[in-house]
């Protein structure tokens, strides 16, 4: 049978970057043995799940480049096949109807935890009992629990996992309003999707030994399990917004690019020898789940940020130049055709000191701006009487200049040369009048990107 893998997401907010890194090793794990990786929209939680949720899961899964093979499941669509597969096991004497009342249950718990022990449901008087006996109230269904010895998993990241049966007892499989639960209907749809392995987090792990009641009790082959840890923040606790973004939309709207996003998520607890860039083509030919430690992972805000900042300067000039001028266009910024040639041709030198989008957007945003940006207190502070009287100079100068790059680099030094001055006295106070800022690509390219007459006009502009 072909690997099947599936991610599996309840829609109750937004999918969390644990979630991105789960249906990330689904998608791997499908794709290094040819197979299918497909999502599952986990929502028979009626009071919690929203369309808006499903939407952001699909668009974060999109982004991610993580998009499923086939069309997504719903969970709440399949309740007529949950219960079908309740009523067949309770036909094979597997399952039995269960005529406990809230109150029932609620004075076998206070009961137990008054008497300082574990709480373990026991139905066996329900078991085997005669119809014309049953008590007037509408029944649930349980499964029967093993009464005897262990239940075994072979985890393909925990290793071999046991649990004695005295640890399990008789869960519910259908309410008895009719609709199954949470842990029933993951088999029944893991089953009907064919799916071969469930990788999910280790939170999960207590889960499977009551799953598999199920597929034993219907005789179906049980998948393989993979469990793995979860994220933690750097202090140890659990991933929460205290640490930092953890929607995966919020790092799209922080400036990351997915790719990093996807990579930087992989090494944490995923390793293949010390390399740590991976283009994922490569991941798919030498991924491997057993590769993936057991203990629990720390996001690095910083580690992610320079493995942005390495994808940044790898990535296509045109694709970053949309990306920015989305980012104005979102925010109400007019930049115009003339704006977008510049920040194109900026490019090359904006992305190799920025770490993000959203700092290559800030960084040329003078670019598109009409006339210099006014300069913060540091850069103003530059721009002295005796500095913008070099400017007044420096226009004069430039203005019989051949206006390209590498033209414009060597009249600068001409310039400073003759004037007997350093070139930084000239060229941050030039800076300064074409950026509003102490900071900025190469003066040279700055020039060229903006063009004579707009250039001319910033420096005179500050020279007055």
């Amino acid at each position: 049978m072909s690997v099947r893998t599936r991610f599996a997401p309840s829609p109750t907010g937004y999918l969390h970057i644990g979630g991105a890194r789960t249906a990330l090793l689904n998608y791997l794990f499908a794709r290094r043995h040819g197979g299918q990786y497909l999502l599952r929209i986990e929502d028979t939680d009626r009071q919690r799940s929203t369309p808006e949720a499903v939407r952001q899961i699909i668009e974060s899964l999109e982004w991610l480049g993580l998009s499923p093979d086939e069309t997504p499941v719903f969970q709440s669509a399949r309740e007529a096949r949950h219960a079908e597969v309740a009523r067949e096991l309770l036909a094979k004497g597997k399952a039995y109807l269960a005529y406990d009342t809230p109150e029932e249950l609620a004075a076998q718990r206070a009961a137990a935890e008054a008497e300082k022990r574990p709480f373990k449901y026991d139905g066996s008087r329900w078991i085997g009992l005669d119809a014309k006996d049953a008590p007037s109230v509408a029944p649930a269904i349980r499964i029967i629990a093993p009464r005897g010895g262990e239940t075994v998993v072979k985890d393909l990241v925990q290793g071999e996992v046991r649990v004695a049966a005295s640890e399990l007892d008789d869960m519910i499989i259908l309410r008895s309003d009719g609709t199954p639960t949470y842990l029933h209907a993951v088999v029944v749809d893991d089953h009907d999707m064919q799916i071969t392995h469930v990788i999910r987090g280790d939170d999960h792990l207590t889960n499977t030994f009551r799953q598999c009641m199920v597929y034993d009790a219907m005789g179906w082959r049980r998948p393989h399990f993979a469990h793995v840890p979860l994220i933690h923040g750097q202090d140890g606790a659990k991933l929460s917004k205290r640490h930092g973004a953890v929607g995966a939309l919020e790092f799209r709207e922080q400036g990351f690019l997915p790719e990093a996003v996807c990579n930087y998520l992989l090494r944490l607890g995923w390793g293949h020898g010390d390399t740590e860039v991976i283009p994922r083509e490569e991941v798919v030919r030498i991924f491997d789940i057993a590769d993936v430690g057991r203990a629990a992972a720390r996001m690095d805000y910083a580690k992610l940020t320079h493995f942005n900042g390495v994808y940044l300067r790898a990535a296509d000039d045109e694709r970053l130049t949309r990306e920015v001028l989305t980012r104005y266009a979102k925010r109400g910024i007019a930049f115009g055709t003339e704006g977008a040639a510049r920040v194109r041709m900026l490019m090359p030198d904006l992305k190799e000191r920025a770490k993000t989008l959203e700092e290559l957007a800030g960084a040329a945003l003078f670019a598109v701006a009409d006339g210099a940006p006014a300069p913060d207190a540091k850069a103003a502070a530059l721009l002295t009487a005796e500095a913008k009287a070099r400017l007044a100079d420096l226009a004069e100068f430039l203005g019989a200049a051949p206006w390209e790059r590498r033209d414009l680099e060597q009249w600068l030094r001409d310039y400073a040369e003759v004037k007997g001055v350093k070139l930084g006295t000239v060229a941050q106070p030039l800076r300064v009048s074409l950026t509003g800022s102490t900071q900025s690509p190469p003066i040279d390219a700055v020039l060229a990107a903006l063009g004579r007459a707009e250039a001319l006009s910033r420096i005179l502009a500050a020279a007055a």
